[in-house]
């Protein structure tokens, strides 16, 4: 799908403080990759032959994803890591659906809100909030700069 950006100070706290060294660095990013990979591994998405690298802010994903839904919902969980600011997504699907928008959440913004502005009717947040589990646990805790998945409606 290509690359995707995200604020690099908002987001899950999933790792620790940074390294200095050459070799520390290189430590600590093989480090944030297992980390990342544990927390997508922990959402229970069917994607075979996970791994991510990271290098700096950037992660990149490798892997075959079950479906695009899948696909999409690795690559938030990596990008809505604090510390991460772009994710180089190199997976391939299992079976190719269409791809959906993402909305970077600003201060002021509900789900409600949002589907307002996607779908013209703001009492389909539901359909955000469903396509977004399990990253979210609360259709009322979003946060700015959190990126989210927005489906086309069928």
């Amino acid at each position: 799908m290509g690359l995707f950006s995200f604020i690099k100070n908002a987001g899950a706290k999933v790792f620790g403080i940074g390294k200095t060294t050459e070799e520390e660095a290189a430590e600590a990013s093989a480090e944030k990759a297992t980390k990342l990979i544990n927390a997508v591994e922990a959402l229970e998405f069917d994607v075979v032959d996970l791994d991510i690298e990271v290098d700096g802010d950037v992660a990149l994903i490798y892997g075959e994803a079950a479906n695009q839904e899948t696909r999409e919902k690795v690559i938030l969980v990596v990008g809505n890591t604090e510390g991460i600011a772009s994710v180089d997504d190199r997976m391939t699907t299992a079976i190719e659906a269409p791809v959906a928008q993402f909305h970077t959440v600003v201060k002021g913004d509900t789900l409600g809100k949002i589907a307002k502005e996607f779908y013209g009717d703001a009492m389909k947040y539901p359909v955000i909030f469903d396509a977004n589990k399990p990253m979210l646990k609360s259709p009322d805790l979003i946060y700015p700069g959190q990126v989210l998945r927005i489906p086309a409606l069928d």
